[in-house]
C-alpha cells in the first residue's frame, strides 16, 4: 500500500528533536516536516497532501481548496480556531485536535503566575538585583504588598479537566473557589461571572475562545472587580479586551494581571501591553504547555488519533 502523503507545517512548535517519535515514524506516512510555514509557501506545501499536521498555521477554505487530496487535518493543540471547520465539514476532511495533554503543565503555570502576583515576586527580584537588599537598614525588604492566598476567593471560568485541576491547586492553598456559569449557556445554573466578580480576589480563565467568550473580560467586567483582584489568563488572548485591561492596570482599578496568551501571537514589538512595563502585569510567552512530558503526551495522542484514522 502506498504511503499517505503528509506534511507537518510547523513542527518547530512541538520540538520533535526532544521527543520520542518512534510511534510517528512507524506510521505508513511519507512525512515532510517543515519547521515553519508562511502564507507565501503554504499552497505549495499542501498541494499534494493527504494529511496535514499543524499547530497554529491558519488553514482557511481559500487555501484548503488547493489541496484536492486532503482527507485529514491533525491539530497538535486543543484549539481549532485556526482551521476552517465549515469548509472541512462540507468537503469531508476530518479535523482532529488533542485535548487534555497539557493539564498538569498549564495548571502549574497558572499557579506560578498567581504566586508571583501574590508575592510581588518580580519587584522584589528587581530590587535584589539592584542591590537594594544589601543597602537595607533592616534584615528584609517589605515595601511591596504580599497577599496571603489562604481564605481568598478564586473564580474559575471554564471547568473542564484543566479548570478542575486548577481548582484543586487553589483549594490546596486554602482558597475558596467558585465556578462561573459557562458564558452563553442559559441552562447553566451556576452563578454568572458578573455575579461572582465583585467578590473575587482571583479570576482565572480556562475556557475556549468562542463567540460567547470573545472579550469576556472587558471594560464592564473589569469595573466589577475589586481594586485588589488578580486576573490570570492561560487560555486564549481573545478572551480579554487588551485595551480595557491596560487602562484598568494603569488606573489600578484591579490589583494585577498575569497573561500567558495575547490576542496576536507572536505579538508585535510595540504591543501596548508589552510596552507598558507595569509592576502589576506579568506576561509569559504562551509557554504554559511546553513541559517535555506535556509535549510528549501531545505527540502520542496526535499519533494515536492519526493511526486510528489510517486504520
Amino acid at each position: 500500500m502506498s504511503k499517505w502523503r503528509s506534511v507537518f507545517l510547523d513542527a518547530e512548535t512541538l520540538g520533535l528533536d526532544s521527543l520520542d517519535t518512534r510511534a510517528l515514524d512507524q506510521l505508513n506516512l511519507s512525512l515532510t516536516c517543515y519547521q515553519q510555514t508562511s502564507e507565501a509557501n503554504l499552497l505549495a506545501r499542501i498541494a499534494d497532501a493527504d494529511i496535514i499536521l499543524v499547530n497554529k498555521v491558519q488553514l482557511e477554505g481559500a487555501s484548503l481548496c488547493h489541496a484536492p487530496h486532503l482527507k485529514y487535518i491533525g491539530v497538535t493543540a486543543t484549539g481549532t480556531n485556526n482551521i476552517d471547520l465549515e469548509y472541512c465539514k462540507k468537503n469531508g476532511i476530518r479535523v482532529q485536535n488533542v485535548e487534555g495533554y497539557g493539564t498538569d503543565s498549564v495548571a502549574q503555570h497558572t499557579l506560578m503566575l498567581l504566586l508571583n502576583l501574590a508575592t510581588n515576586f518580580s519587584q522584589y527580584q528587581r530590587d535584589i538585583k539592584a542591590g537594594r537588599w544589601s543597602k537595607s537598614p533592616h534584615f528584609c525588604l517589605s515595601q511591596y504588598d504580599v497577599m496571603e492566598l489562604a481564605g481568598k476567593h478564586a473564580v474559575i471560568v471554564g471547568h473542564g479537566e484543566l479548570g478542575k485541576r486548577v481548582e484543586g491547586l487553589f483549594k490546596a492553598l486554602g482558597m475558596q473557589v467558585s465556578i462561573a456559569a459557562r458564558p452563553g449557556n442559559p441552562n447553566d445554573t451556576r452563578p454568572s461571572l458578573n455575579t461572582l466578580l465583585p467578590k473575587a480576589d482571583v479570576v482565572s480563565l480556562h475556557c475556549p475562545l468562542t463567540r460567547d467568550t470573545e472579550k469576556l473580560i472587558n471594560r464592564d467586567t473589569l469595573s466589577l472587580m475589586k481594586p485588589t483582584c488578580f486576573l490570570i489568563n492561560t487560555a486564549r488572548g481573545g478572551l480579554i479586551d487588551e485595551a480595557a485591561l491596560l487602562q484598568a492596570l494603569k488606573a489600578q482599578t484591579i490589583g494585577g494581571a498575569a497573561l500567558d496568551v495575547l490576542t496576536v501571537e507572536p505579538p508585535p514589538e510595540n504591543h501596548p501591553l508589552m510596552q507598558a512595563s507595569l509592576p502589576n502585569l506579568l506576561i509569559t510567552p504562551h509557554n504554559a504547555w511546553i513541559a517535555n512530558a506535556s509535549r510528549q503526551r501531545l505527540l502520542d495522542k496526535a499519533v494515536e488519533h492519526l493511526a486510528a484514522f489510517i486504520a
